[in-house]
C-alpha cells in the first residue's frame, strides 16, 4: 500500500489469475444493547461445544518480538473443531503493537491483512500498524495473527518440494511443454492446462494432505473467536482488508453478538459462485489496466511506456502476444531465468499486480514495460519479488496449563513437523480459496466459462478461469455461496474503492446491503482498498467508527 512496509492486503493475482464447553463469564458474548437483537434461546453458540473450554481458557503470554516495539505470543487452536479433543492443533503466532495512550485504551483491535495467505505477524512487524489512523493507534492495541496453516503457524501449509524432492523432480520429464496460452482454445492446450492444474493439486495433497481440509475461512473465524477470548475481550473489534473481509463476514455470521465494531475494506461478496467471482475480479483488473493507460501520464509522468493511452494498451497487448509465442528474455540472475523467461501468464501477473497501488507501482511498471518492449523483461519480472519471511527460529509454542500441542504436526506432510516453510503464501492462497468456494469436477464447466470470461474481461478473464482448474480436484469444504446471515450483529462498516482491481466496488455495495444495518463508505479512487491509503477523509470516518462507534451516513463518499 502507500506505506512502504505494508504488504498488499489482497495479493491474489499471481495465483488467482495464473494459476473464510461452556464459556466462563469473562469470555461470554455481550448482553443485548443498541443495534442488537435479543439472542434466541434456541440458537446454538459455536463456541459452546464440549471440548473447547480449555482453548477458550487460554491467556496469552507476551514476550518481546524480534522486532523492537512489538510483543509476541502464541495461541493454540484445535485442528478440527468437530473433534477438538483429538490432540491435533494449530499453534498460531500473535503480535501486538500496544496502544499509544494506554490510560485511554479501549481494548484490542484485531486485523487481517488479506491474502488469503498473508502472515499477519510479519505484516505488523513490518509496520502495518502505521496504516491505522492515529486515533485508532492511540486507543487500541493493534493485534495481528497468522491464520491456521499460514506463515509461521505450526504446522504450516506447503506445496513446494524440499531440496531433495526438487533434485528428483528435476530429472523427471515436465508435465507439459511449450508456452501456456492465456486462453486455451485447442484440445492440446486444454489438456496441458488441466494436467498442470492436476499436478499442482497433487503436489499440495502430497505435502500437506492432512491439513488441506482444515484451513478454510470458517475454521479461521472460529480461531479468531478463541483469540478474542485469549485477549480478554468480551467483544471483537476487527478490521479486515480484502480476504480479511471474508474472514470478518464469517466471524459475524458465527458470532454476531460478539462484534463490537467491524470494518471490511475491499469487500468480497459471499453470494458469488466460483465463475461469478472470476468474472468480477477479472473485469476489475481489466478496468484497472485501462485506468493505467488513461491516467499513466498523471501518475508516472515521463516514465510512461508510450505517449497515448491507446499506445500503452497496444504495447501491453503486444507483450502478451509475444510472450505467448516465446517467453520474454530476462537476465541470468532473474528468478524467471530457469523458466526460459517470462511467459504470457507471468507478464499478465506482473501487470495485474501493479494495479494494487498506482501511487507506488505505476512508475516502476512503466519503466519495466518499456524495457520489456525493448527486449529485456528482467525489470518486469522483478516488480513484485519479495524476500521470503524467515522461518521462526523456535517454532515450538509455549506450554500452557490448559492446552498442550503434543501433536501439532501433520501426518500427511513430507516435511518435518518443526519446520516452517520460508514462504507459503501461494500455497495458503490456493488452499483457502479452493476450500471456501465449491468448484465443479467436470472439465467442461471450465471450458464453457471461457467465452463468458473473454467477453467480460478479455485475457484477464480467460486466464482467471484457467487458474481455477487447480480447485477442480481439491478437497470440498462445507461452504456454499450465500447471502450474509448475521442477525443481531452491530452495524458493520464496508469500505469500497470505485477503481479497485481485485475486489470490485460492486461487491462492496452488495456486501453492505447484505448486512443488517450495514453501512457503505465509498472511496472514489484507484487501487486496492482505501483505509491506510485513501487519505484523511477515509481515515477519519473509519477511526470515528472504530473508536466512538460513530455511524457513517448513507451515501458517504471520500
Amino acid at each position: 500500500m502507500n506505506h512502504p512496509v505494508r504488504r498488499r492486503p489482497g495479493l491474489v493475482t499471481a495465483l488467482a489469475l495464473a494459476c473464510s464447553v461452556a464459556l466462563t463469564s469473562c469470555t461470554a458474548g455481550p448482553a443485548t444493547g443498541p443495534g442488537r437483537a435479543a439472542a434466541s434461546p434456541a440458537s446454538a453458540d459455536p463456541a459452546s461445544r464440549p471440548g473447547l473450554k480449555a482453548f477458550y481458557g487460554q491467556r496469552l503470554r507476551w514476550t518481546e518480538c524480534d522486532t523492537e516495539g512489538y510483543v509476541c505470543a502464541r495461541l493454540t487452536v484445535p485442528r478440527d473443531y468437530d473433534d477438538p479433543g483429538n490432540g491435533k492443533t494449530f499453534v498460531l503466532p500473535v503480535a501486538r503493537a500496544e496502544a499509544g495512550k494506554p490510560d485511554r485504551r479501549i481494548g484490542s483491535l484485531v486485523y487481517n491483512p488479506g491474502g488469503p495467505g498473508a502472515a499477519g505477524v510479519q505484516s505488523l512487524e513490518e509496520g502495518m500498524d502505521e496504516a491505522f489512523g492515529r486515533a485508532a493507534r492511540d486507543r487500541f492495541d493493534i493485534v495481528a495473527f497468522d491464520p491456521r496453516g499460514v506463515g509461521a503457524s505450526v504446522p504450516a501449509l506447503t506445496c513446494t518440494a524440499s531440496e531433495d524432492e526438487a533434485e528428483e523432480e528435476a530429472s523427471e520429464p515436465p508435465v507439459s511443454e511449450g508456452v501456456a496460452p492465456l486462453h486455451p482454445r485447442t484440445e492440446e492446450e486444454r489438456t496441458a492446462a488441466a494436467e498442470g492444474a492436476r499436478a499442482a493439486t497433487e503436489d499440495c495433497e502430497r505435502r500437506s494432505g492432512g491439513l488441506l481440509r482444515h484451513v478454510g475461512t470458517q475454521d479461521a473465524a472460529r480461531d479468531l473467536d478463541v483469540l478474542r477470548a485469549a485477549l480478554g475481550e468480551r467483544e471483537l473489534t476487527y478490521l479486515g482488508w480484502s480476504y480479511g473481509t471474508s474472514l470478518g463476514t464469517a466471524y459475524a455470521e458465527l458470532f454476531p453478538r460478539r462484534v463490537r465494531a467491524m470494518v471490511l475494506d475491499g469487500a468480497i461478496d459471499p453470494s458469488l459462485d466460483w465463475s461469478q467471482r472470476v468474472l468480477s475480479q477479472s473485469a476489475g483488473f481489466r478496468r484497472s489496466v485501462d485506468d493505467y493507460a488513461d491516467h499513466c501520464a498523471e501518475i508516472a509522468g515521463d516514465s510512461c511506456p508510450a505517449d497515448s493511452p491507446d499506445a500503452i494498451r497496444a504495447l501491453i497487448e503486444g507483450l502478451y502476444t509475444r510472450a505467448e509465442r516465446e517467453p520474454l528474455p530476462v537476465s541470468e540472475d532473474s528468478s524467471y531465468a530457469e523458466y526460459g523467461g517470462m511467459d504470457a501468464t507471468a507478464v499478465l501477473d506482473a501487470v495485474s499486480m501493479a494495479m494494487y497501488t498506482p501511487e507506488d507501482q505505476w512508475e516502476p511498471l512503466s519503466r519495466a514495460l518499456a524495457a520489456a518492449d525493448a527486449g529485456d523483461a528482467t525489470e518486469l519480472g522483478a516488480l513484485d519479488e519479495e524476500e521470503p519471511a524467515p522461518a521462526d527460529e523456535d517454532p515450538a509454542p509455549e506450554e500452557t496449563d490448559e492446552v498442550t500441542e503434543e501433536d501439532s504436526g501433520d501426518e500427511g506432510s513430507g516435511a518435518a513437523e518443526d519446520l516452517t516453510p520460508d514462504d507459503n503464501e501461494g500455497a495458503a492462497l490456493t488452499a483457502v480459496n479452493c476450500l471456501d468456494v465449491p468448484h465443479p469436477r467436470d472439465l467442461d464447466a471450465y471450458w464453457d466459462a471461457l467465452p463468458r470470461a473473454e467477453k467480460a474481461a478479455g485475457v484477464y478473464g480467460t486466464a482467471g478461469v484457467t487458474a481455477e482448474l487447480t480447485c477442480r480436484g481439491w478437497p470440498s469444504g462445507g461452504r456454499t455461496p450465500h447471502r450474509v446471515d448475521a442477525d443481531g450483529v452491530v452495524p458493520v462498516l464496508v469500505v469500497g474503492t470505485t477503481g479497485d482491481p481485485s475486489t470490485p466496488y460492486e461487491e462492496a455495495v452488495s456486501l453492505a446491503d447484505q448486512f443488517p444495518g450495514g453501512m457503505l463508505l465509498t472511496y472514489e479512487g484507484m487501487g486496492h482498498t482505501a483505509y491506510g491509503r485513501g487519505g484523511a477523509c477515509v481515515t477519519d470516518k473509519v477511526d470515528a467508527y472504530l473508536v466512538g462507534l460513530k455511524p457513517v451516513r448513507p451515501g458517504a463518499t471520500c
